[in-house]
């Protein structure tokens, strides 16, 4: 790796890191199926299930992989903007509902929709320019002051954030959360007879998260240049990456860079390798319309949250702040709302 910093420089060899990781991310959660929504809908009605296992062998992988190289001292997360920051609780728990709630109107959440565009979806296509341009509107347009005023409601410093270090628990107590959450999801995955390449391609999407931690803090270290440790998100990139395509004709390199048109290749690849490429639309107006209102909760949850159902849940989970899993959270308790109400009304309806 320092000879890969020497020959191109710290910014572009995070770039590159980017590209590659986000490859594999994009290949093995496109044949993995992972998602956020599929798992919050079963979970909601109350099955336990094959997204459901999926997501959490995904999500305890990345627990376990990242606490495990801070317990063995190869790396560091101090840095990463999740616990060197100011966070908003405020933000974590209105931003985590509206996102929740979003995923499950436009039937994925922002990581899915960008897989699945690879694969010729053109409804996620849509929506996921869409969930760019509100997520960038968010940052710095013209929904940035309701996104501050709301962030601003209800504050934490960077000391009252790092959960393990709160409690005293320390990275072998989150080791232990990952791996009693991995037995759980393994569990599960056997009571459905889930093939072993599925549930081992989530577990190489979770070890992308610590692959990517340690990627940018070891090229930080080398390089002369600023870099930012951090891992997977797609609320930020996504706006910023749409920003790149419209006005900047030479981008800033950073991780961010590489990530998102990696997954893009890495979902696509698998999807030709599999012969499921295939163009789909939208059937109706209504169904449109619903797309694009989650893609704008999406889109501004996200970005009030400090990242989407990757970036806070998993990528921010892994190194336990308290705002990233209260938006995790809250994205369950909205998804499972929103589910309830327009997905199962007429469940509703007759229960009343």
């Amino acid at each position: 790796m320092e000879s890969l910093v020497d020959a191109v420089g710290g910014p572009t060899a995070t770039a590159i890191g980017g590209i590659v990781i986000g490859i594999i991310f994009g290949y093995f959660a496109q044949r993995s199926r992972f998602c956020l929504r599929a798992a919050a809908i079963e979970f909601s009605r109350g099955q336990l299930g094959e997204k459901l296992a999926i997501w959490f062998i995904v999500f305890s992988t990345a627990v376990i992989g990242t606490q495990g190289l801070i317990l063995l001292d190869e790396m560091s997360v101090n840095e990463a903007r999740q616990l060197a920051l100011p966070g908003s609780l405020s933000g974590a728990l209105v931003g985590g509902l509206l996102f929740g709630s979003g995923m499950i109107l436009a039937r994925g959440c922002s990581s899915r929709m960008l897989v699945l565009s690879a694969n010729g979806n053109l409804r996620s296509l849509l929506t996921g320019l869409v969930f760019a341009v509100v997520a960038q509107s968010s940052l710095r347009g013209l929904l940035s002051p309701v996104r501050s005023d709301i962030a601003g409601w209800w504050l934490l410093s960077p000391a009252d954030l790092p959960i393990l270090h709160l409690t005293g628990w320390g990275p072998l107590g989150g080791i232990l959360i990952g791996c009693i959450t991995l037995a759980g999801a393994l569990w599960i995955a056997r009571q459905h007879t889930i093939a072993h390449k599925v549930w081992l391609g989530a577990a190489v999407v979770g070890a992308t998260v610590p692959l990517a931690w340690y990627f940018t803090f070891t090229v930080a270290g080398l390089s002369f240049d600023p870099i930012q440790t951090e891992a997977l998100s797609f609320s930020g990139p996504s706006a910023d990456t749409l920003m790149l395509v419209l006005s900047q004709p030479v981008p800033e390199m950073d991780f961010d860079v590489g990530l998102i048109p990696g997954v893009f290749l890495g979902s696509f690849l698998a999807a030709y390798f599999a012969r499921e490429l295939k163009l789909e639309g939208f059937s109706g107006g209504h169904s449109m319309k619903r797309y694009i209102v989650g893609a704008a909760f999406m889109g501004f949850g996200g970005m009030l949250a400090g990242g989407c159902a990757v970036g806070a849940g998993v990528t921010g989970g892994s190194i336990f702040t308290i705002t990233a899993w209260t938006t995790l959270f809250m994205m369950w308790v909205g998804a499972g709302l929103t589910d309830l109400v327009v997905d199962r009304k007429q469940w509703v309806l007759q229960s009343l």
